[in-house]
């Protein structure tokens, strides 16, 4: 009879633990989803703050850059400080990228392209999401300014850009990627880079033509701009020219501060999180 007790006491201490985790924790949730992307499926997860019946929040697509990922701390923290502010987010592997389909080497800025507009589709059937905003890290923020600048101030409500790498386009010109060096009017096959990875000969012929400034002037809602002066793979002054050529945008920039901004996440994701507080 005691060991009884005993197993009863214990079960309901259990179930006590349990309904006081999903008191504290019940007030967001978070989602791992798959959306189909641009050459296989893209993984995501969605962050959502407390709701009530119906209600109607922002949501935040987050997009990384060039080799990273989903996951990444700074993107992270700014999902984390959007839902305390009752703002929805999603952060997704582009193709090629983390947990998603797709060949590293097959990735392009236009594909990536096509991806964020696939997630866009995907968030704007959610039932309880409202206006929706672009956010996009160095190379994401290219495709971030440049998604915008297709869909308009009518689908996307603001945009954060930051340390956006317009220079891809400049380095491919050059023939040069990631401290290679190749011919840019006769393009290989394919780069090496860091970590074994290839970049294929599509994604500089495509780097080479893009219109970044061109589309990115046709966006005409809020934007952030958010640079580091030391970053030395970005120079800020492309933050510069993405600030004359968006009509309603400020930027911001930081000294000694690098292209991943190490040692101010904190202060870009309340800066960003502000941000879209304001405009959303």
């Amino acid at each position: 009879m005691k060991k009884i007790k005993i197993k009863n006491q214990m079960r309901n201490l259990l179930c006590a633990a349990i309904m006081l985790f999903v008191s504290v924790s019940g007030y967001a949730k978070q989602e791992n989803v798959e959306i189909q992307g641009s050459v296989g499926q893209l993984k995501a997860v969605i962050q959502v703050p407390e709701l009530k019946a119906e209600q109607k929040v922002p949501m935040v697509i987050i997009c990384h850059g060039f080799g990273g990922h989903k996951d990444a701390g700074l993107l992270k923290m700014i999902s984390d400080d959007l839902e305390v502010k009752g703002i929805a987010s999603i952060r997704f592997d582009f193709n090629g990228h983390g947990e998603s389909e797709g060949d590293f080497q097959n990735m392009t800025v236009l594909n990536e392209i096509e991806d964020a507009k696939k997630v866009y589709e995907y968030v704007k059937d959610l039932s309880y999401v409202g206006d929706i905003a672009l956010c996009g890290h160095s190379q994401g923020g290219v495709v971030a300014v440049m998604t915008a600048g297709q869909l308009g101030a009518e689908k996307v409500k603001a945009l954060a850009l930051l340390a956006p790498a317009a220079v891809l386009r400049d380095d491919a010109l050059k023939g040069q990627l990631m401290g290679k060096y190749y011919d840019a009017g006769n393009i290989p096959e394919y780069i090496e880079i860091f970590g074994g990875r290839k970049v294929g000969r599509e994604y500089i012929r495509i780097a080479q033509e893009l219109p970044i400034y061109e589309t990115a002037r046709e966006y005409q809602g809020a934007t952030i701009i958010l640079h580091g002066k030391a970053d030395r793979v970005v120079p800020y002054t492309y933050a510069t020219r993405f600030n004359e050529v968006i009509r309603y945008s400020h930027v911001k920039y930081y000294d000694k501060v690098d292209h991943i901004f190490m040692g101010c996440e904190k202060t870009i994701s309340e800066e960003v999180t502000r941000f879209f507080e304001k405009e959303l």
